[in-house]
């Protein structure tokens, strides 16, 4: 009787080991983990062996030694980075940085969302294809075209804006000397290039809502504005949350190449338009201080993971159901 109560005891014990639970599974749905294989294979080949480099943040890098032979700092790194109080380069990055993406987070997905009703609301299919195709065009530009577009057109010299001022008797304008400008530029041309794949985001949105729907509330008298208050607008409020949330992951992932098209390495302009990808660029191309670049790199990784789940730990407080996890 012992015998056998010992053995049951251990057969009860192998069927509820983790390891035996996770070899059924995965024998039982062998197919579906040898599908998502590639993707676990890609994930940890390049977000997870590349976790190693966070080990240069600690290190005076030098090319000699390598990266485990180098003279291991601490956090020099990043007291240099902090170094100043209020003045140090983190602070004035991160506001940059922060402020500019949220600008870009709320404002732009605000207007993707209003062109998308704007677009759905308006009769004639042919408009509509024409008006989505013109709009989504400014997203397969790149960003150095984007900068000769800003050059010829802002240039001291020759530029388009200039040039006019010019011909009317006007004093010309310096624009690449008014640092206070260049938040608006960068706006501008930001929103002008994601603007058409956002909207096309909404519209897929709007095209999954039911048209019986409408077709009630058409029928109890509701008008057009009626219908996107108390209808569209709320049916894409998920959307629009779902897009902010995995925005705000990258909220301090600014848009180097935008900046760096059009700001370049123009000093006079940095504490408006300065932000931690360009500064880190600036670290590895000019300066070549690795140890340094890594550290505003961690730090721009940590700040964003803490974003992601602070911002989520709200929605889920108040919405379970839109939160991501």
């Amino acid at each position: 009787m012992t015998n056998s109560k010992s053995a049951l005891t251990a057969a009860e014990a192998r069927k509820f080991n983790p390891l035996v639970v996770f070899s059924a599974e995965l024998w039982k749905n062998k197919v579906l983990y040898l599908m998502v294989l590639p993707a676990i294979v890609f994930f940890i080949t390049f977000s997870y062996v590349p976790m190693v480099g966070i080990y240069y943040a600690f290190t005076n890098y030098n090319y000699v030694d390598g990266l485990f032979g180098s003279p291991f700092v601490g956090l020099k790194n990043f007291q240099y980075f902090f170094y100043g109080g209020w003045n140090s380069p983190v602070w004035l990055l991160t506001r940059n940085t922060v402020l500019y993406n949220l600008v870009f987070i709320f404002l732009g997905n605000a207007l993707q969302c209003f062109i998308a009703i704007l677009i759905t609301e308006v009769p004639g299919r042919l408009f509509k294809r024409v008006t989505q195709s013109a709009i989504l065009m400014p997203y397969f530009v790149s960003f150095v075209i984007i900068h000769a577009i800003a050059y010829n057109f802002f240039n001291a010299e020759f530029g388009t804006l200039n040039t006019f001022l010019k011909s009317v008797g006007a004093n010309t304008i310096d624009v690449y000397g008014i640092p206070w400008a260049w938040p608006f530029i960068v706006l501008f041309f930001n929103i002008w290039k994601g603007l058409g794949y956002g909207t096309v985001v909404y519209l897929a949105s709007i095209m999954g809502i039911d048209r019986e729907i409408y077709e009630a509330a058409r029928i109890d008298g509701c008008g057009v504005f009626k219908e996107i208050r108390y209808i569209t607008v709320p049916l894409l409020k998920p959307t629009f949350i779902m897009l902010v949330l995995f925005s705000l992951g990258g909220i301090m992932r600014g848009q180097f190449e935008l900046f760096y098209q059009l700001i370049g390495r123009n000093g006079q302009l940095f504490p408006l338009t300065d932000i931690i990808d360009t500064y880190i660029y600036r670290s590895l191309t000019i300066n070549f201080n690795i140890g340094l670049s890594t550290a505003a790199g961690l730090y721009q990784s940590v700040f964003g993971l803490i974003t992601v789940l602070v911002t989520n730990a709200i929605i889920k407080r108040n919405n379970p159901e839109q939160a991501l996890f």
